[in-house]
């Protein structure tokens, strides 16, 4: 997905790649990974490739065998005098993650969540107060987002101890009754807060919460602002997540005639100011090159969010201002969760005749549109083991700002589990664990009867399931998707009555009666069944010759 249109601890392993340059004396005495002879020969093939490559460009004009700095983003532009690079203090822990949406957190059960490689549990106690703590008992390391919820205290399912608080251990039904509950019979916390509908947590156990750096957005705490909000579990790393989501150019390609506004005969160069550059981020003006002023302003922040604002005049000089607002949380080795929030102070009078619902299952048709790639760029990366400069082609007519994100990433990467930059990386010290049985709120909601994690078409746990990718962590879609279904049984019930009565009654009048009843039984369980579709079905790309 892209930016749409208006409305409608220890340091990792850490490998510097600037040839011929020596790498900085500050990064020589970290542990230097090991070059395969493979990846050389790749990259001399790549290079090979390169210098004989043609790109045609507009109109049968096209460059090649020159010099490619006049269309390409200038790899060095953030480089020092020798070749060393700014690096920023950094920890991940030290940040505010987004969690989930305010207004989908179930009051009855436990959530289970993930940031990086750090499993949490999220739920409201008996006083409705979010608690969140490290998801795992520590009786024996059984998740506590199996559990429930009795009478506002966490209970762990496999023997039954509860927590409540900060933490504290309240219940064991095997001890003794005499027996004191031992102190260390206690669960590690982690700060959450709620701002703006949306529910952020402190990863850091040894820094206090930082208050500065909680987010907070302007237009949506503007009078009048309405936004449309969802979430999404992704099969792929966040930070190739952001770079498709702060990518204009690929919206009139990849999506095209998915909206009102993507079309792919719109597709043309871009022009990009960047303003901004800290340690904590970046900040600039997009628009079209044919256009005298550049009307978006895209905003990126540490850790993970991503912001694109644009300020509307009308007629009689009103301002309405615009914003898209994506959260990315790394919830995993090539897994993410995305919290999309589309607003603006004055929405389009089409977008008020469409169900709230209708904009959830667009929302998912557009992630499904990009999935394969890249989830396919998600693996190259993690197959490659280099930096994205030597697997990139960066046009500054098109990807100024991925160029500028994976260069952020230079500058803190060194204090992230693992990162992939312009000309840095640091893989992940340990390989991912799959869990082949999902568990808790999420697997029992996505499971179909009678077993959970059952293997239901529509329901099985799966990244790939646009059902549990999204449905599941929506009570609007849940309830849509249950009515219907619902309404589709009775429309089916109807259809067969009538026909029967169809066939018994005697008289001309009643039999058509019946039948064009039975006929219109039959059309609301068609609707019924494409609206089930719509939010359930993940949609599939047709190749066609233009």
């Amino acid at each position: 997905m892209a930016l749409l249109r208006p409305f409608i601890s220890p340091f990792p392993r850490l490998l510097s790649f600037s040839p011929p340059n020596p790498p900085p004396s500050s990064l020589l005495s970290l542990p230097q990974l090991k070059f395969n002879p493979h990846h050389k020969l790749t990259q001399s093939w790549r290079d090979s490739i390169r210098c004989c490559a043609v790109a045609e460009i507009r109109d049968g004009v096209a460059i090649g065998g020159g010099d490619d700095q006049g269309v390409l983003v200038d790899p060095t532009s953030q480089e020092g005098p020798g070749g060393e690079r700014h690096m920023a203090k950094y920890d991940w822990r030290e940040e505010w993650y987004p969690l989930y949406l305010t207004k989908e957190l179930t009051e009855d059960a436990p959530l289970g969540l993930t940031v990086f490689d750090k499993q949490l549990v999220l739920y409201r106690d008996a006083n409705a107060l979010l608690r969140c703590y490290e998801d795992r008992c520590p009786h024996r390391l059984a998740k506590l987002s199996e559990g429930q919820l009795v009478d506002g205290r966490l209970e762990c399912l496999y023997h039954g101890w509860q927590f409540e608080g900060e933490g504290k251990c309240v219940r064991i039904p095997q001890l003794p009754v005499d027996a004191k509950i031992p102190r260390s019979a206690c669960v590690r916390t982690y700060e959450v807060k709620d701002s703006q509908g949306v529910i952020w947590v402190w990863m850091s156990q040894s820094t206090p919460p930082n208050p500065d750096k909680l987010p907070w957005f302007e237009n949506f705490a503007r009078p009048g602002f309405q936004d449309v909000s969802t979430t999404h579990e992704l099969p792929y790393d966040h930070s190739i997540l952001l770079e498709n989501l702060m990518d204009p150019a690929h919206v009139p390609i990849s999506h095209d005639r998915t909206d009102w506004s993507a079309k792919r005969e719109d597709a043309q160069p871009l022009r990009f100011k960047v303003t901004e550059r800290t340690d904590r981020g970046f900040a600039g003006w997009w628009g079209r090159e044919t256009e005298e002023s550049l009307l978006n302003f895209l905003r990126f922040d540490a850790p993970c969010v991503l912001q694109n604002n644009r300020e509307m005049v009308g007629k009689n000089g009103e301002k309405h201002y615009f914003s898209g607002l994506f959260l990315c949380r790394p919830s995993g080795q090539g897994k993410s969760m995305l919290i999309v929030r589309f607003g603006s102070t004055k929405r389009s009078p089409v977008a008020k005749i469409f169900p709230e619902w209708y904009f959830h299952q667009n929302a998912g048709k557009v992630f499904e549109q990009d999935m394969g790639f890249l989830s396919s760029q998600n693996e190259i990366l993690m197959k490659e083991r280099v930096p994205t400069k030597q697997l990139y082609l960066n046009l500054r007519s098109s990807d100024t700002w991925v160029a500028e994100y994976r260069r952020w990433m230079d500058k803190v990467g060194h204090g992230m589990p693992y990162h992939f930059g312009h000309s840095t990386i640091s893989l992940p010290e340990q390989p991912a664990v799959v869990e082949h049985a999902p568990a808790g709120l999420v697997a029992s909601l996505s499971a179909s009867s009678p077993a959970k994690g059952g293997i239901g078409t529509m329901h099985a746990p799966n990244p790939a399931n646009r059902y549990f990718r999204h449905v599941v962590h929506c009570k609007g879609c849940r309830s849509v998707v249950k009515a219907f279904q619902a309404w589709k049984n009775a429309f089916f019930a109807l259809a067969i009555a009538s026909t029967a009565l169809a066939i018994l009654v005697t008289g001309r009048q009643w039999k058509a009666l019946l039948v064009v009843g039975a006929a219109l039984s039959l059309a609301g369980m068609y609707a019924c069944s494409a609206v089930v579709a719509m939010n359930t079905t993940n949609f599939v790309r047709i190749h066609r010759r233009l």
